[in-house]
């Protein structure tokens, strides 16, 4: 009978922990939510970097290694996330105005945004795994999808036909150490 209520106990406090642990490492809406930076690049080796406070892909090298921008991200879902640069700074966004979507940097602060407030859905991107390539879809704009051009030094945008071959969809996305 003791050793039933020990046990009993134990799993008590085994249950509590595991709780705890699952409930403080989900991120919420309004809890400050921890920032991971990650390096990103596509298919085709390109890296992100900013130029006349745009955000483009090209190739770096040498000296120029440095101007490669970072990937702020908060997770929000399992599958859904906020991305920024600048130590997060700096957020992506998909902007839809009439006819026409596109992709833009704002001055927010990446920490600042809730997964449940509505205006702050244009943030919000879906990531995909395939193998060892990513894809981000805009939660705002379904369908539109994170992009770079084929020819290096063209800003990162957006795309509707993501299997046309016309711009780069599939991205290596790796956490920084």
């Amino acid at each position: 009978m003791e050793i039933c209520r020990g046990l009993r106990s134990h799993l008590i406090s085994l249950l509590l922990f595991l709780f705890h642990s699952e409930t403080v490492g989900r991120p919420c809406g309004k809890r400050p939510c921890k920032m991971q930076a990650f390096r990103i690049w596509d298919i085709n080796q390109k890296t992100f970097y900013l130029r006349n406070n745009q955000l483009v892909a090209g190739y770096l090298q040498g000296q120029n290694v440095y101007l490669e921008e970072k990937i702020d991200v908060v997770p929000i879902e399992p599958h859904a996330l906020f991305l920024g640069i600048h130590g997060g700074k700096m957020c992506l966004s998909c902007v839809k105005t009439g006819d026409e979507t596109r992709l833009q940097l704002e001055a927010v602060n990446i920490t600042d945004l809730s997964k449940n407030k509505k205006q702050d859905e244009r943030f919000t991107f879906i990531r995909s795994d395939s193998g060892p390539t990513t894809s981000f879809e805009s939660a705002a704009c379904r369908g539109w999808f994170l992009c770079t051009a084929m020819e290096a030094d063209q800003p990162v945008s957006l795309t509707n036909t993501p299997n046309k071959g016309v711009m780069v969809t599939k991205f290596y996305f790796q956490e920084d150490e």
